[in-house]
């Protein structure tokens, strides 16, 4: 387990328990704790251990085995090979994760075992494999998920276990507890986000409110960040405590207009996918090489351009710019590690504005976003970043600017309009 950190609706698990019952086999779910990892910190491990021991208590009570362990590097194959030494599988189910890392972590752990190793994209709902390329906008993998819904979109079937999960002597591992946080040893820069609490349990709870109080005025409150009409589960849907199939599921059934729930769906389908497709296919996602050609050759012209602003990536980080709205947005992640839609689009495209660099730009945005958001190091967040600077999923945006080119422009004028700015920078002014 890796991604898709469930016990429910989960195609991995499903697929494993599949397999144990044909071949008269338990099933143990291994999950790896890395005490290093390269970029999270104490924020992104309190919600994921949060998750953990809510899957760990469902598992249980489906009569499987969970083992965690720590590894103390920046990989988790020796841990995974001398728990396959110990409980020797007779075959291996693992879920995909699209990122780099993981990518080349499965490779590797199939070479580590001499039993088979199944790959199961438990993250989306029509299989990434399918698109087989990289698709450049909505409108071009639009059509090719619409043609696989009705048949991907069902329910996830989980078999019960026939042969319960019994833990041999001598099988060690650790309790997956939030109180392995003291054990660690990661970034505690960055505090816990006490607004969210991680786990499939509450992740239904605010699944069932959004939809019962939410969703009916979703497409007129959803840009507005003072009121945040989103549904606040990217964090859920990021460590796989809540699955897509779920949430698709339980908003096509919705008491909603037919209208609001499609606008809901494009957002959780299509264009979440089409952001997974892109880190999937494009080697370069968390770099700005990931960007349009046209964008990058627009912003090489305009290289040399003089910013009017410039700001270091500490100045950034602390939220001290000359543009309240920004630092207001800056100051929502870094304390709440969470930050609405409409405005992760403006915060980095003023990025850009302000560095000195598109390169740079892009590492800086990369960084806090990462750092901070909940959400981060993941396929939306990295498919908002390039198509704020680098044109990605989008098209050339006449007239010609300074700095940006051809790359969308957004000012603060025009997007302090969009909502009650005012009231979203006061609630974020002084925290």
């Amino acid at each position: 387990m890796q991604r898709a950190q469930r016990a429910i609706d989960n195609p991995a698990l499903a697929v494993a328990i599949r397999a144990g019952n044909e071949l008269g086999k338990p099933v143990l779910v291994f999950f790896c704790l890395l005490s290093r990892h390269p970029a999270a910190n104490l924020r992104h491990y309190a919600f994921m251990l949060e998750g953990l021991e809510d899957t760990v208590e469902r598992l249980r009570r489906m009569r499987i085995g969970f083992a965690i362990r720590a590894s103390g590097g920046a990989s988790p194959l020796r841990a995974f090979a001398r728990l396959c030494a110990e409980a020797r599988p007779a075959l291996v189910v693992t879920d995909e994760n699209p990122l780099g890392r993981s990518n080349r972590w499965r490779v590797a752990a199939a070479r580590t075992v001499e039993v088979p190793l199944l790959s199961v994209d438990a993250d989306v709902i029509v299989p990434s494999a399918l698109l087989g390329r990289e698709h450049y906008a909505a409108r071009t993998i639009r059509p090719r998920i619409l043609a696989e819904l009705d048949r991907f979109l069902q329910p996830v079937h989980t078999p019960a276990v026939r042969v319960a999960w019994r833990t041999p002597a001598g099988l060690r591992t650790l309790a997956a507890s939030t109180q392995l946080l003291d054990e660690l040893k990661l970034d505690r820069s960055v505090g816990v986000a006490s607004g969210f609490r991680g786990g499939s349990g509450e992740a239904i709870r605010r699944m069932r409110r959004f939809i019962r109080d939410g969703l009916r005025s979703y497409t007129q409150t959803r840009n507005c960040p003072e009121l945040d009409g989103t549904s606040g589960l990217s964090p859920y849907l990021h460590f796989g405590h809540l699955g897509p199939h779920t949430l698709a599921l339980a908003v096509r059934e919705a008491d909603a207009p037919h209208a609001i729930r499609d606008a809901f769906l494009e957002q959780l389908i299509v264009r979440r996918e089409l952001a997974i497709n892109f880190v999937r296919f494009n080697p370069n996602y968390d770099r700005l090489e990931a960007g349009e050609p046209w964008a990058l050759a627009t912003l090489k012209r305009h290289a040399r351009d003089r910013r009017p602003h410039l700001y270091s990536a500490a100045q950034l980080e602390r939220a001290e710019t000359h543009d309240p709205l920004w630092n207001a947005a800056q100051t929502q992640m870094a304390v709440s590690g969470w930050m609405h839609g409409y405005l992760r689009m403006y915060w980095a495209k003023k990025i850009l504005e302000w560095s000195p660099t598109p390169a740079a730009a892009y590492e800086a945005a990369v960084h806090l976003n990462d750092k901070y958001e909940l959400d981060g190091r993941d396929p939306n967040g990295y498919a908002g970043i390039a198509w704020a600077i680098a044109g990605k999923h989008d098209r050339a945006w006449g007239p010609e600017r300074p700095i940006y080119g051809l790359v969308r422009y957004m000012s603060y004028a025009s997007t302090s309009r969009k909502f009650d700015s005012r009231r979203y920078i006061a609630g974020w002014a002084h925290r």
